[in-house]
């Protein structure tokens, strides 16, 4: 069994790492059946989701950057919703403390951040005094520019360093060290060749005495290895989540929930069965 500590309630998992399903508040992400909102987050919720990842200012490459009054008003409504339902950790997928504070007040309880919350300096302070944990994920640049910023002397190394100088920033700032999640951020200022070295040598960012998650879900990365687009990258997604898990990896964001439980469960399986 794993465990981690959010404000007020430890959750835990007999699977290998924490689901977090992906719900996407907005018309703009790579994979149009995250698009949704109270219909999906429910679905994922059945589906044996550990935790939502929700978002409504998408990531991808080229996509532009949205309004914090634009985040909250697809937000605030859904989280609203779920929390009539279901008790589920909720993460806020944003880069402003103005979102992810309202997120917070209506029931969210872990802010993922793409930009290790160097994009707006007020939000430290804010999960700080509000005891919530927080992902700190490694990218250069915005959505727009970032697929002109791949090279590196030692990607490996380089991601590394700087996921743990924002750990220790965050923690000289008061937010508790086991309250913190490191993310290499694939696909995000990264080339193939990139992309696989974090891959690869997860095991190592996983040493580094910080739980760390894995967005791996139907990538690029992965589309390059099989020749598949987006739409049939499943199964290209579980191997490469299988492998991250089998390394460390604690957290694993994904699409499909489902087939990522079902594959997390046979691993359980297979390493709890008596021979």
């Amino acid at each position: 069994m794993i465990e981690f500590q959010l404000k007020n309630r430890t959750i835990s998992t007999d699977k290998d790492a924490f689901v977090a399903g992906i719900v996407n508040a907005d018309n703009d992400s790579f994979w149009k059946k995250s698009r949704g909102g109270f219909s999906l987050a429910k679905r994922l919720i059945e589906e044996g989701a550990d935790i939502l990842d929700i978002g409504a200012e998408s990531t991808r490459p080229g996509a532009l950057y949205k309004t914090a009054a634009q985040e909250i008003h697809a937000l605030i409504p859904l989280i609203k919703k779920i929390r009539k339902i279901s008790d589920i950790p909720i993460s806020i997928d944003t880069r402003k403390k103005e979102v992810m504070q309202a997120c917070y007040e209506a029931g969210a309880d872990i802010l993922n951040d793409v930009s290790a919350m160097e994009d707006d300096p007020a939000m430290t302070d804010f999960c700080a005094q509000s005891d919530i944990p927080v992902i700190l994920m490694h990218k250069r640049e915005n959505s727009v520019t970032m697929d002109e910023c791949t090279q590196y002397d030692d990607v490996f190394v380089q991601v590394r360093d700087y996921l743990l100088q924002r750990a220790e920033y965050a923690v000289s700032k008061g937010i508790k060290k086991e309250r913190i999640i490191l993310d290499p951020g694939i696909g995000f200022a990264k080339d193939f060749d990139g992309n696989m070295t974090l891959i690869k040598r997860i095991g190592e960012l996983c040493s580094c005495g910080y739980p760390v998650m894995m967005a791996l879900s139907r990538k690029r990365v992965i589309g390059t290895l099989t020749g598949r687009q987006v739409a049939d990258r499943l199964c290209g997604t579980l191997a490469a989540d299988l492998y991250c898990v089998m390394n460390g990896a604690r957290f694993v964001r994904v699409h499909d929930v489902k087939e990522t439980v079902d594959t997390l469960e046979v691993l359980k399986g297979i390493r709890d069965a008596r021979t």
